[in-house]
C-alpha cells in the first residue's frame, strides 16, 4: 500500500517591481506570490514602504493592477483574423504559425514596395529601459523600415527649454519641498502626480503660498491659494506680463542676470509693452491678480515652478518652455535650492541610462537612413496614397493609436484598409487590436524584467517578473528575438539577453544595490542646482534671453505669444467658437489602459462633455441632455454636463471632454481624439493636441422625470 504524504504548504515570497505606466511618480511596488507548484500565482500587489519617493502608496488605478493581469479578457495566445478589419473576429494560432505568416508578409512587404513601406509605431504603454524600445530598434533597422521620428510627449517641452538654457536639465522636484513659493504650472498635481504633493504640503506647512495655472479648475487649482486661470493656450502672455512687471518693480536678480544671461536689456525693452492690461486683453486674468502674483514671485526666494506635460501639447508648447525658463533666469532662482524648474528629470538619466547602444545605424541596409515620419502623423501616413513607397505593413506595439493618436478617426480610416498588413503586440483586445492582421500576446510588469527610469523624480527603478507569462504571453524582448529568427537574421545583437540590454544601458549605477532594494538614486548630488553658478551650454555660455539661434531657425529671438492655428484666438474660431480641452480627469484609468476593465472606467460613468453654463445657454443646452460636439474632423455625440454658473472646471468658451473612453463606451464609436489636431508644435517634434475649436449643438434633449400626482 502506498501511504500518500501530505501536500507541501503554499509557500509565500515577495517580490521588488516598479510600475511602469506613462507617469511621472514610477512609484515602487511589493508583489506577494504564492508558489503553488508549476504555476505560481501573484496573490497581492502593494506599495514598497520603502521607495523615498512612493512611500508604499499606490494610485487607484494600480491598487488593483493584478486584476488586470489575471482578467478573463486578457490575450493569452496568438491570433489571426478571420472577419473583416474592424470587427475584431480572430481565430488562435500557435506562436510558429503567427510568426510564419509576419514574416513572409514583410519579407513581401519589402520584397514588392521596399523596406521603407514597413513602419513601426509604439508609445508609452511601458517607461521600462528595455520593454519600451531597445531590441524593436535594432530590428528595424535591419529591416530597413520607416523610422519613427518625434514624440507625442517630451522632446517639444525640452526643446523650448534648451532653446533658452542650452540644455533640458532642470531642478529636481522634491526639491519643492525647501520652496518659500510654489507656482504649478499647467500641472494637476494632486491626481496626475500625486506623489509629489506632500512635498508640496510640506513647503507650505513652512510658510509657502502655492499658486496654480490652469485654463481649468481641477482638483490641485481647487487646493491652491491662488489659481489664475487664463484662456487655453495663452501662457507665454501671461509669462510676458509677469516678466514686465518683474523688471518694472526692480525684482530683477542683476548680479545673476549680469553674470550668466544674455539679451537681458533686449528682453526688458521687449517687454514693456506687454502691461498687466495687455496681458489681461489675451490671457483673461484679471490685471491685479496677474501683477499680484509676478510681485509674489519676484519678491521670493526660492520660489519654484513645476509643470508637467498639457503646456507642450500646443501649436507653440516649445515657446512655453522657452519662455517658462526666462522667470527663474532674471529673478536668480536657479541659485537656490527649492529654486528654479521642474518638467521633467528624464535628463538627469542620460549620464548613467544610454538607450543609445539600442540604435544601429550600421544594420542600415546600404548604410543609410531610411525615410521618417512623424509618429503624430499616423493618419496622414495611414492614408496617403501618393506616399512613396506607401505604407504597406504596421507593427504597433505599446499603444493604442485607434484611441490615443491625434486625428484617431484617420488613424482608423488607415488601419481599415484591406491592403494594410497591420501586427499588433498587446495585452488586451483594444480598439487598435480590432484592426489587426495577427496578434500577438504581451506580458504585464509583473512578468518580465526591466529597469525604469523615471522622469518625476531621481530614482531608478528595478522590476523583476514575480511570476511566469500567462499564457502564451511574450515580453516585447522576446518577441524581437523570435520575429528576428523568423525573418533568418543571425546578426547577434538582435538576441541580446534582458539582462545583457540593460547591463550595456547603465552606466555609473550599483546595479547590485539596485536588484536588493528595488530602487537606487541617480548618482548626482543631493543638493541640485545646476545652474547655480552658470556653465550653460548654450552658443554663448548663457542663459540666452535672447536666442540669435531661434532668430536664426525662423522662431524669433525673443520670447513672443503667436496665437495658434486653431484653439483659443484663432480664425477657425469664428465657424468653431469653443476651445476643446481633452485633459486627463479619471482617477481610475491612466490614458485608455483601463477605461474598459470592471471597477475602473464603469466607475467612471459614461463618456461626457462639460460647458460652461452661459455658453451652454446661448445654444439651448441643459445639464444631460445629449448633444453634437463637432468640428471638420470628426463629430462626438455626448451627454452634456452644465454646471452652475461659476462651479465648473473651464470658463466661458471653453470645453471639457476628459479623454481615455474606448469606442465601444462612446454612443457612436467615437472617441475623444477623433477631433483633436495633429498638427505639430513649433519645434521639438511634438503635437497641438490642445489647440482645436469645435461647436456644441443640442441633439436631444434630457427627458425630465414627470411630476408626481
Amino acid at each position: 500500500m502506498t501511504v500518500l504524504e501530505p501536500a507541501a504548504a503554499q509557500r509565500q515570497r515577495t517580490v521588488r517591481g516598479t510600475c511602469h505606466h506613462d507617469c511621472p511618480d514610477s512609484c515602487g511596488w511589493l508583489v506577494t506570490v504564492e508558489d503553488q507548484g508549476l504555476r505560481p500565482k501573484a496573490v497581492r500587489l502593494r506599495g514598497n514602504p520603502e521607495h523615498p519617493y512612493s512611500a508604499g502608496e499606490l494610485c487607484p488605478k494600480v491598487n488593483r493592477f493584478l486584476e488586470r493581469v489575471y482578467s478573463p479578457h486578457r490575450i493569452r495566445f496568438p491570433m489571426i483574423r478571420t472577419g473583416a478589419k474592424g470587427e475584431g473576429e480572430f481565430r488562435r494560432a500557435t506562436w510558429s504559425e503567427a510568426l510564419e505568416l509576419v514574416a513572409a508578409r514583410l519579407q513581401a512587404v519589402s520584397s514588392e514596395h521596399g523596406a521603407e513601406a514597413i513602419m513601426p509605431w509604439s508609445s508609452a504603454g511601458t517607461q521600462g529601459l528595455i520593454q519600451g524600445s531597445s531590441l524593436d530598434r535594432r530590428l528595424f533597422a535591419r529591416l530597413g523600415a520607416t523610422r519613427p521620428l518625434g514624440s507625442m510627449c517630451g522632446l517639444t517641452a525640452g526643446a523650448g527649454m534648451e532653446a533658452t538654457m542650452g540644455s533640458r536639465l532642470g531642478s529636481d522636484p522634491l526639491d519643492v519641498r525647501h520652496a518659500r513659493m510654489v507656482m504649478l504650472w499647467g500641472t494637476n498635481t494632486k491626481l496626475t502626480n500625486r506623489h509629489l504633493w506632500p512635498f508640496v504640503e510640506e513647503a507650505r506647512a513652512a510658510g509657502a503660498p502655492v499658486v496654480v495655472v490652469d485654463p481649468l479648475r481641477t482638483v490641485t487649482a481647487e487646493a491652491a491659494d491662488w489659481h489664475l486661470q487664463p484662456y487655453p493656450g495663452t501662457d507665454v502672455a501671461l509669462m510676458l506680463g509677469m516678466l514686465h512687471v518683474i523688471i518694472r518693480d526692480g525684482l530683477v536678480d542683476h548680479d545673476y542676470v549680469h553674470r550668466h544671461t544674455q539679451g537681458f536689456d533686449e528682453l526688458a525693452a521687449h517687454v514693456a509693452s506687454w502691461s498687466p492690461q495687455r496681458a489681461s486683453e489675451v490671457t483673461g486674468v484679471d490685471p491685479s491678480d496677474l501683477e499680484f502674483i509676478a510681485q509674489l514671485y519676484g519678491s521670493t526666494t526660492p520660489a519654484f515652478i513645476r509643470t508637467l506635460i498639457g503646456p507642450e501639447h500646443r501649436e507653440h508648447g516649445a515657446m512655453f518652455f522657452r519662455t517658462l525658463a526666462c522667470l527663474p533666469a532674471v529673478t536668480g532662482n536657479w541659485r537656490h535650492l527649492g529654486g528654479g524648474l521642474a518638467r521633467s528629470v528624464g535628463s538627469w538619466n542620460g549620464a548613467f541610462v544610454d538607450d543609445s547602444v539600442f540604435d544601429a545605424p550600421h544594420l542600415w541596409p546600404d548604410g543609410r537612413a531610411p525615410r521618417g515620419i512623424n509618429v503624430n502623423h499616423l493618419g496622414r501616413a495611414l492614408t496617403h496614397e501618393r506616399l512613396d513607397p506607401r505604407v504597406m505593413a504596421l507593427v504597433v506595439w505599446n499603444a493604442n493609436p485607434a484611441v490615443t493618436a491625434p486625428r484617431s478617426s484617420l488613424v482608423r480610416r488607415g488601419l481599415a484598409r484591406e491592403d494594410l498588413f497591420t501586427i499588433v503586440s498587446e495585452q488586451f483586445p483594444t480598439d487598435t487590436v480590432r484592426y489587426a492582421d495577427v496578434v500577438l500576446p504581451a506580458t504585464t510588469q509583473v512578468e518580465h524584467v526591466d529597469v525604469v527610469p523615471a522622469w518625476g523624480h531621481l530614482y531608478l527603478g528595478w522590476n523583476d517578473a514575480a511570476i511566469p507569462p500567462v499564457g502564451e504571453a511574450v515580453p516585447n524582448t522576446e518577441l524581437w528575438r523570435r520575429l528576428a529568427g523568423a525573418m533568418g537574421f543571425t546578426e547577434p545583437e538582435l538576441f541580446a539577453s534582458d539582462e545583457d540590454l540593460i547591463t550595456q544601458a547603465l552606466t555609473g549605477v550599483d546595479v547590485e544595490a539596485l536588484r536588493r532594494d528595488g530602487f537606487v538614486r541617480l548618482p548626482v548630488p543631493e543638493d541640485l542646482r545646476p545652474w547655480a553658478e552658470g556653465g550653460f551650454p548654450t552658443a554663448s555660455g548663457r542663459i540666452e534671453l535672447s536666442s540669435p539661434g531661434l532668430a536664426a531657425r525662423g522662431h524669433g529671438a525673443l520670447p513672443e505669444y503667436r496665437a495658434p492655428q486653431e484653439g483659443w484666438g484663432s480664425a477657425v474660431a469664428e465657424r468653431f467658437p469653443l476651445a476643446l480641452l481633452t485633459p486627463k480627469l479619471h482617477t481610475r484609468f491612466l490614458n485608455s489602459s483601463y477605461s474598459p476593465l470592471p471597477g475602473h472606467g464603469d466607475r467612471e460613468g459614461a463618456p461626457y462633455v462639460e460647458i460652461d453654463a452661459a455658453d451652454a445657454e446661448r445654444r439651448g443646452v441643459a445639464d444631460g441632455d445629449r448633444v453634437r460636439v463637432y468640428n471638420d474632423r470628426a463629430s462626438l455625440d455626448l451627454v452634456a454636463r452644465v454646471p452652475r454658473s461659476g462651479t465648473g472646471r473651464g470658463r466661458p468658451g471653453v470645453v471639457v471632454v476628459p479623454f481615455g473612453w474606448w469606442r465601444h463606451q462612446h454612443a457612436d464609436d467615437s472617441v475623444a481624439n477623433d477631433l483633436t489636431s495633429d498638427t505639430l508644435a513649433d519645434w521639438g517634434g511634438g503635437v497641438a493636441y490642445y489647440d482645436v475649436s469645435v461647436e456644441v449643438e443640442l441633439t436631444v434633449p434630457a427627458v425630465s422625470p414627470e411630476p408626481e400626482a
